[in-house]
């Protein structure tokens, strides 16, 4: 898996919109890139489309 190409302060302070937890490099389905909550109960994972997260709860997936 690739990292995704954050500056080390954006990937500090981003967190989850919806369940406020830490994001994390992620792959989907389909290989493309993603970042995954580390959330337990309600894991979700965000697209990361040309090289820039979409953290809009309505683009997110269940996972």
């Amino acid at each position: 898996m690739s990292s995704i190409d954050l500056d080390p302060w954006v990937r500090s302070v981003l967190r989850c919109p919806v369940t406020g937890t830490e994001l994390v490099d992620g792959v989907g389905p389909g290989g493309e890139p993603e970042l995954h909550n580390t959330d337990t109960e309600r894991p979700l994972a965000y697209p990361v489309r040309d090289g820039i997260p979409v953290l809009l709860e309505s683009d997110a997936r269940e996972r």
